[in-house]
């Protein structure tokens, strides 16, 4: 699966907005790629975490580790076709962790995916947990890197989709200076 039919994918189901909106990171961008609505579909989820875990399938890959929200859905497709196990962090108090009775072997390898990446924050955090609970961690895979490939996480990355978006501080905001109203999206509180 080439990277138009993703976009395609996510173009079909109306998930790449335009506007003016507060991200998850606190920046502001013109552009806004709602995950929940590609994810909604069953067979278009299937298929890019079908993709993901070919693009791992030699990584050695144990068990695979998605941070909560859409990290579950992907982190449960891409487990399936690996055959590994499936987990996901959650915030308590504010930090990453793993709850619900989650355990990571010493010495397991371990696949990340995350659904959108701007900074990265939520990737590094699940790293943090993975290397604290002695896992090895072998890749990250995202269904978009909207950096612009700016963001590293030192270890293997696959992107189904590359964007290029603007994004800006809110003090540097050219969206602000024309007083254009922003929504924020997204689960997490800036």
């Amino acid at each position: 699966m080439d990277e138009q039919q993703i976009r395609d994918m996510f173009i079909e189901t109306g998930a790449i907005l335009e506007g003016h909106f507060l991200l998850t990171s606190g920046l502001h961008s013109n552009m806004y790629v709602e995950k929940f609505q590609v994810l909604q579909h069953p067979k278009y989820t299937e298929a890019m975490c079908r993709e993901l875990a070919e693009r791992f399938k030699d990584a050695g890959v144990e068990l695979v580790v998605g941070p909560m929200t859409g990290g579950i859905i992907l982190a449960h497709e891409v487990g399936k076709h690996l055959g590994t196990r499936a987990i996901f962090t959650e915030r308590e108090n504010g930090k990453m962790t793993l709850r619900r009775g989650f355990t990571i072997k010493e010495g397991e390898k371990v696949l990340i995916v995350e659904d959108i990446v701007t900074t990265g924050g939520s990737v590094f955090e699940v790293l943090d947990v993975v290397r604290e609970h002695g896992g090895v961690p072998v890749g990250v895979g995202l269904l978009v890197d909207r950096s612009g490939g700016k963001v590293s996480f030192g270890i293997p990355t696959q992107a189904l989709m590359k964007l290029s978006i603007p994004t800006y501080s809110p003090e540097d905001c050219p969206l602000c200076r024309q007083e254009i109203p922003f929504t924020k999206r997204g689960s997490r509180k800036v």
